[in-house]
């Protein structure tokens, strides 16, 4: 048989076959955007800002729809009260992790990012008892975090207020935190193994892999060698390029709106001082600056779309039928930034977090970390970093650009996962 004739029968078999698929199927499923035979929606989806993408779907398909990568299927959570209900109201069935080819081959389900089931329910049990046991949630983990906020000062003081791109420096002080949790034992920046240990999480972050892995697996026990080494990992991927890249985004909004950093520091002379280290009790007298924090993280949106969630049954959700183990992403962008709860939200302003007295407002609606079942486990240990690094830096130092602070570009690069500030200089003037 002539091989075009073959190449036309396979085409079109494979038509058929994905035409059968969505009319037995998709009626099931929310509505969505008519997908293309083989590659799905991948054409209608602006790779580089797909929250805006799924903002514009939303418009037209309601808070509850289906997009297609590939003839894979993925319902997407527009808008919080879509989130709530599923996320909390349903956290079990939607605890699932979806995976991707690239995850699957690199983290091969282990870990406590990417694994599901039992053996994820276990190794988070696992994790949050042994982090626990290590200090997470005590004094002792906030005297180590002050003590790298002060190393950090002390590093911050060595580049002699010269204009310098702030990266690497804040990536060694969250680093450096999980190293005290995990190793018991801070490292210095310059030591070899911990230049080794940061060049390793670079490398890694993107493809969430370890390069530690050589162990067998034993199918009776999900606590093997390789299983321990992964969550380790994710640990360290997870805490360390998060909360620096967090702290890196914060600095730049301070430089670009002086005004903001005039309150802080104004508020941490009233209430710390200059002499004494900073303190998580501190916080609660110190309503700007933790208004402050929370609108860094609001307003960069560092994880636009999460990690995607997978449903760990057949669930009847909206009058819609999702069959288990479909892949659900949730648009955290549409919740941080709704615009009801939060007035102006492309604007940097503490004020989304402060009543008419100045006292902080919390919100239900600020979900940085995710929410539900598949809550970052290190939410607790994010926000203390955050609050006592950038309090630590603003205690003693000022910031200054080299360029005027209106002209500086604040616009989010969109990487893998995460939202990234572009690359900028900064001087940290001692007071």
């Amino acid at each position: 048989m002539d091989p075009a004739v073959i190449l036309v029968l396979c085409l079109s078999s494979l038509l058929l076959l994905f035409l059968w698929r969505q009319s037995s199927g998709r009626g099931k499923l929310p509505p969505g955007p008519t997908p293309l035979p083989i590659i799905g929606n991948i054409l209608q989806l602006d790779v580089k800002n797909r929250k805006k993408t799924f903002s514009n779907f939303s418009k037209v398909y309601g808070p509850v729809f289906t997009v297609y990568f590939g003839m894979k299927p993925a319902v997407v959570l527009h808008g919080y009260e879509a989130v709530k209900e599923a996320l909390i109201d349903h956290g079990e069935e939607f605890s699932g992790r979806g995976l991707s080819p690239l995850t699957e081959r690199t983290s091969k389900g282990l870990g406590i990012i990417f694994s599901n089931g039992n053996r994820w329910k276990e190794i988070r049990r696992f994790t949050l008892m042994t982090l626990r046991n290590f200090g997470m949630g005590k004094r002792t983990i906030e005297e180590r975090v002050q003590e790298e906020a002060r190393c950090l000062v002390d590093e911050l003081r060595k580049t002699k207020a010269s204009s310098c791109d702030p990266t690497f420096i804040l990536g060694c002080a969250p680093c450096n935190v999980i190293c005290s949790i995990i190793f018991q034992n801070r490292f210095d920046y310059k030591d070899q193994n911990f230049l080794t240990l940061m060049e390793r999480l670079d490398k890694n972050f993107k493809m969430q892999s370890s390069p530690w892995i050589q162990e067998k697996h034993n199918s009776q026990s999900e606590f093997t060698m390789e299983n321990l080494l992964n969550t380790v990992s994710d640990l360290f991927v997870a805490g360390t390029e998060t909360t620096s890249t967090t702290l890196r985004y914060g600095l730049l909004l301070l430089l670009k709106h002086p005004e903001v950093t005039a309150k802080v520091q104004a508020e941490i002379d009233r209430v710390i001082g200059r002499h004494r280290s900073p303190c998580m009790q501190d916080r609660s007298h110190m309503p700007y600056m933790d208004a402050v924090v929370h609108e860094i993280q609001r307003y960069i949106d560092l994880v636009p779309i999460s990690l995607p969630h997978a449903v760990t049954r057949d669930i009847k959700f909206r009058n819609y039928l999702i069959p288990k183990g479909t892949t659900i992403l949730t648009s955290l962008t549409s919740v941080l930034h709704d615009d009801k709860e939060f007035p102006n939200p492309e604007k940097f302003d503490p004020g989304h977090f402060l009543d008419e007295s100045g006292n902080f407002k919390k919100s239900n609606f600020f979900m940085p970390f995710s929410t539900g079942k598949r809550i970052c486990v290190g939410e607790g240990l994010a926000r203390m970093e955050l609050f006592l690094f950038l309090t630590s830096i603003l205690q003693n130092f000022n910031l200054k650009s080299s360029i005027d602070p209106k002209k500086l570009n604040a616009t989010s690069i969109s990487g893998v996962f995460i939202s990234l500030p572009p690359l900028y200089k900064i001087s940290f003037i001692p007071v």
